[in-house]
């Protein structure tokens, strides 16, 4: 993404040691400039949770191994405290404007509340909850769980207070509208149910499950929710279990935008960024940015580790996610707002990174591909330590590069001279007058191609219309004028029928392929001029004239085709006549007879006959046998003409074929003979 900004303190590889780190930040002046916006911004193992306070001094996060919450003061750079806790952080909220009061809900059903100091008190719940919401008003926390029930613990009266009983089994997220405190909680049965916090009555109920199953999405079980987000006083949206996020407008029960994450992964997070109308969206693997009206996508992010939670610092361009990695990472995207004020040098480092652009080059290593491994024969080395996998490619030594790259190509410096001073020569001829050049093959026919395209161009300015592509850049035409074979034949009998006045016009064309010519051979500007003859108004008389005149130029034309078919006739005859006959002579090979001449001539009458005459012919000699099927039509069926030789060997074997059967039957008559004679005796 070009707009972006990782703020990191090492931009060198991450699978580089931290004794290298140190030895390249003593050697290299760049690292030592590098900038590190927050001092040890990171946990132990795992950040979870990440949350800004509302006066945007304080950045709160929740992470293991132990369990635990830091603070960092973004007015020093650095982190201000930490605090173990007893079991792990499920959510946290800020209920004050910076960090003096803060509750946690935790894994083993506990409530915890810190203030400034530290620990203030500990409370359990009936059910593990799994989210939490604070309404102002009344003071009252809601939680949600594995319970049916809604436990509201009131923070005034230090007790909790009659649940909401709803319909849902389990319920995994909550929210409570700024505007009008309405509260909602998405169940997993892929439902979110609305309730009035001054009645205590459930208002409303969304299917949200129905809703996200579209033609394009495939699922294997019931979307639940995963993630609820209200956006002023009548914008929701929700994010399912299968990776959709759907927006809502709560006067309706059916979705304005129904968008899909395509992973099938949970839906984490959801933000929304009012200066563009953005919606950011996030599961474990990606955060995607689209429009709230049109769904476009406006960029993504793909970080190299799972996403458990993303935060939007409020009116900036700023993105922090917590990961299954140490480091949190911290991105700036210029384009979503200003920098915010305790970090706003961030603003002129982006506006001198867009003014010298320059190339990520890593400190003595080369990027490559795959591809470009087996051009430099060096596949065999993926898999050593010589190679570092990274996303689509490899980092290798810069050194082993340049020999490798030597000894593939030795000429690399000589085609990289030539390279340079042709794009010289081409930007010399880029300051000349540029004249049109028309293509080799079919001159006449791209000339015209050209005036027509003026012609629609000026048509279409004044009716306001689009331009239609021309022939002439089309990839499909190109080979009509670069290979000779499309040349078109002027002087073709077609072309002349088909085109009587074309030669009228070709003669202007002609006349302009000629200046044009002078033009390119004499290097001189070309001037727009109409050509010499008669005027415009003078012309398009003329088009009323060849009109009128199209049936005598067509009988011009054919007079003028029968007049050079009898010259070549003629000619053919002469050359006839010069010609002297010779006898030839020709062998006829072993097992073939000669036949007369007259087979030949008999083919040929044949030839000249219909086809219904023929198949008559065909039917009383017996090779054609035509029959009705019952569908209406007619089924013919054809037999191949006999050879000679065939007909021979045929008759060949019927006599040996009935000699084998009168023998048969004289032994067979014998043998009865004997037996009586037997008998008799």
């Amino acid at each position: 993404m070009n707009n972006e900004l990782k703020t990191d303190v090492y931009l060198c590889l991450q699978w580089l040691s931290d004794r290298k780190k140190r030895a390249l930040q003593k050697k290299d002046v760049d690292i030592r400039r590098r900038i590190e916006l927050i001092q040890d911004f990171e946990m132990p193992t795992v950040s979870t949770k990440i949350k800004v306070s509302r006066d945007g001094q304080y950045i709160m996060a929740v992470g293991t191994y132990k369990p635990r919450v830091r603070c960092f003061d973004t007015y020093q750079l650095s982190q201000k405290f930490e605090r173990c806790l007893d079991s792990e952080v499920v959510t946290f909220e800020i209920l004050s404007d910076d960090y003096s009061k803060i509750v946690f809900l935790q894994c083993g059903r506990f409530v915890e509340f810190h203030s400034q100091h530290g620990h203030y008190y500990k409370t359990r719940i009936p059910k593990f909850g799994r989210d939490f919401s604070y309404h102002y008003p009344s003071c009252d926390l809601y939680f949600v769980g594995a319970s049916s029930e809604v436990y509201r613990l009131n923070l005034e009266q230090g007790r909790f207070l009659n649940s909401l009983q709803t319909e849902a089994s389990e319920s995994n997220v909550c929210d409570i509208n700024p505007v009008h405190f309405l509260f909602a909680m998405g169940t997993a049965e892929g439902k979110v149910e609305c309730w009035d916090p001054r009645t205590r009555n459930r208002v409303g109920l969304l299917d949200c499950a129905l809703s996200s199953v579209t033609a394009d999405t495939e699922i294997e079980g019931l979307p639940s929710i995963s993630a609820l987000k209200f956006d002023g006083a009548l914008n929701m949206a929700v994010g399912t279990s299968t990776g959709q996020v759907l927006l809502y407008d709560l006067r309706s029960s059916n979705p304005l935008i129904v968008k899909d994450h395509y992973y099938g992964l949970p839906i984490k997070s959801i933000q929304f960024q009012h200066q563009l109308d953005l919606i950011i969206s996030a599961d474990s693997r990606i955060i995607k940015m689209w429009n709230k009206d049109t769904g476009k996508i406006f960029t993504s992010m793909e970080p190299e580790h799972d996403i458990n939670d993303v935060c939007l610092y409020p009116n900036s361009g700023m993105l922090m996610t917590a990961n299954e990695a140490p480091k949190m990472n911290i991105y700036y995207i210029p384009v979503l707002g200003p920098a915010p004020k305790w970090c706003s040098f961030l603003d002129n480092l982006t506006e001198e990174l867009e003014e010298n652009p320059e190339s990520t080059v890593y400190d003595d290593y080369k990027f490559v591909t795959r591809k470009d491994l087996e051009n430099l024969g060096l596949a065999h080395l993926i898999g050593s330590s010589l190679l570092r996998a990274y996303m689509h490619g490899f980092f290798m030594d810069i050194r082993l590069y340049h020999k490798a790259k030597m000894m593939a190509n030795p000429f690399a410096y000589e085609e990289y001279r030539r390279e340079k001073i042709r794009q010289k020569i081409e930007e010399t001829r880029a300051q000349r007058v540029q004249l049109k050049k028309l293509p080799k093959v079919n001159k006449e026919l791209a000339l015209k191609l050209i005036e027509e395209e003026g012609e629609e161009q000026q048509f279409s300015k004044k009716r306001k219309q689009k331009n239609l592509p021309s022939l002439l850049k089309d990839d499909r035409f190109k080979v009509m004028f670069e290979n000779p074979d499309f040349q078109v034949d002027e002087q073709s009998e077609e072309f002349r029928l088909l085109n009587p006045l074309v030669s009228k016009i070709s003669e202007k064309r002609k006349r302009k392929l000629k200046i044009l010519e002078e033009l390119e051979a004499q290097g001189q500007q070309e001037e727009e001029e109409e050509p010499e003859g008669k005027a415009s108004d003078a012309e398009s008389s003329e088009s009323s004239d060849d009109e009128k005149g199209w049936v005598e130029e067509v009988r011009k034309q054919r007079k003028l085709l029968r007049q050079e078919e009898k010259l070549k006739r003629q000619e053919r005859l002469k050359e006839d006549q010069q010609t002297l006959l010779k006898p030839q002579f020709f062998e006829i090979k072993e097992g073939e007879e000669f036949r007369s001449f007259k087979d030949s001539a008999k083919k040929q009458k044949l030839m000249k006959k219909t086809l219904e005459d023929r198949l008559k012919l065909e039917e009383k000699l017996g090779t054609l046998n035509v029959s009705d099927t019952t569908v209406g039509s007619k089924q013919a069926t054809f037999k191949l003409k006999k050879s000679e030789q065939q007909r021979k060997q045929q008759e060949a074997e019927k006599l040996h074929r009935q000699e084998r059967k009168t023998l048969r039957r004289s032994a067979s008559h014998l043998k009865s003979r004997r037996g009586r004679g037997r008998l008799f005796h």
